[in-house]
């Protein structure tokens, strides 16, 4: 049977869950980093070294299929394409490009990501001539998913989100790539503060990439929450968001 396992340094890459059970039956087994969250201030030496323990974790004790990075700040600065049974989160450039209008996009992604010369690269080979592509940092918004406040405080955010977010009025961006796993959590707010900006989710194209690969691998719908840290907080924000299971020690 499939087994696929998704990691992330929170709550966040759970947005990818549902698309993923879309495209295809297998057992997943989601791991939430709590204990190193967040992914997206930490140094690329720092994020090597969990990226590669947790890895080694998970092939250990669950044998998947296939173990999906399902964060664009791992994914992008430590290049895991390079990896055959590891999948990663990358902005989905090349769909923005094609439906911008006013010819400038926005990636928002983590504070580490933003500053890098991975994405720079990254956009030099994604975007053509012409595009100006508007790099934003959401770090406070993923902050504010992990918290849960999204949840509870939707004027609050939305406060955030227009503060946070001024460069895509400012700079006339119609696409913007939700460049964090956490970010799609606030896609209904998002679009009411933006309500003529397309936001664009990667989790389809993930969950296509893996129906692509694990297409003819008999499967079953099923999944386990796994979590390092205080798994009785991580299961009270769940509850609130409708997810009933129950949450092990990692």
């Amino acid at each position: 049977m499939v087994r696929i396992a998704v990691f992330d340094s929170g709550l966040g890459s759970l947005s990818i869950i549902k698309p993923i059970q879309k495209k295809i039956k297998a057992e997943i087994i989601y791991f939430a980093d709590q204990d190193n969250f967040p992914y997206g201030t930490k140094s690329t030496s720092k994020l090597r070294k969990i990226i590669k323990s947790t890895i080694r974790k998970l092939e250990e004790k669950f044998e998947p299929d296939l173990i999906v990075i399902a964060s664009n700040t791992p994914s992008l600065l430590l290049n895991t394409k390079k990896r055959s049974k590891i999948l990663g989160v990358y902005p989905p450039l090349e769909d923005a490009v094609k439906k911008t209008v006013t010819k400038t996009i926005a990636i928002l992604s983590t504070k580490s990501v933003v500053g890098s010369k991975e994405l720079q690269d990254y956009i030099k080979k994604q975007v053509p001539r012409g595009i100006r592509v508007v790099k934003i940092n959401a770090s406070p918004l993923v902050e504010i998913v992990e918290s849960g406040k999204f949840i509870s405080k939707k004027e609050f955010c939305k406060k955030k989100i227009r503060i946070i977010l001024q460069p895509i009025q400012k700079e006339r961006v119609d696409v913007a790539t939700l460049s964090s796993t956490h970010l799609p959590f606030l896609l209904p707010m998002l679009k009411e503060v933006f309500p003529d900006v397309t936001f664009l989710d990667p989790a389809d194209t993930v969950a296509n990439q893996i129906k692509s690969v694990l297409k003819n691998k008999p499967g079953i719908h099923k999944l386990k929450i796994f979590a390092s840290g205080n798994t009785k907080i991580l299961q009270k924000k769940l509850q609130k968001l409708g997810i009933k299971n129950s949450i092990q020690s990692l």
